[in-house]
């Protein structure tokens, strides 16, 4: 069980990232000390409550994008909106994929009957078995 100090702690480094502001408004003497310690021991709690207070702002949060998709008078600020509105809901463009070809596929059949030739020491494919063997 946590005491009030220790919630108003948590809510307050939730809010300001601040451990040693944070210990002091929640009461603690020697604030920078002991919010050292105190964000070190409430660190998941501290984690799970920005969570909270990030899920909370996603409604307000694509509020202001639809709002800015519909009306903003820039077009790159409507465009920009748009685009982050579907990439949010998986329509997101595919990536340009570069393609390399390697030099097998650049090369000639002659130039890697040569090749061939020179690793295995011959260029007759119905030898390669021998050779292998």
């Amino acid at each position: 069980m946590r005491t009030s100090k220790q919630e108003t702690f948590i809510e307050q480094y939730a809010l300001t990232g601040n451990a040693a502001k944070a210990a002091d408004t929640a009461g603690y003497t020697h604030a920078k000390q002991r919010g050292y310690e105190l964000k070190n021991q409430f660190s998941r709690e501290i984690e799970e409550r920005q969570r909270k207070m990030i899920q909370d702002c996603v409604p307000g949060a694509l509020t202001q994008l639809n709002e800015l998709a519909q009306n903003a008078e820039s077009e790159s600020v409507r465009l920009g909106a748009v685009k982050d509105v579907l990439d949010r809901a998986g329509l997101k463009p595919t990536e340009k994929i570069r393609q390399e070809i390697s030099h097998v596929e650049q090369s000639s059949t002659d130039e890697l009957q040569r090749e061939l030739e020179a690793l295995i020491g011959t260029s007759d494919i119905s030898k390669i078995p021998e050779v292998l063997n």
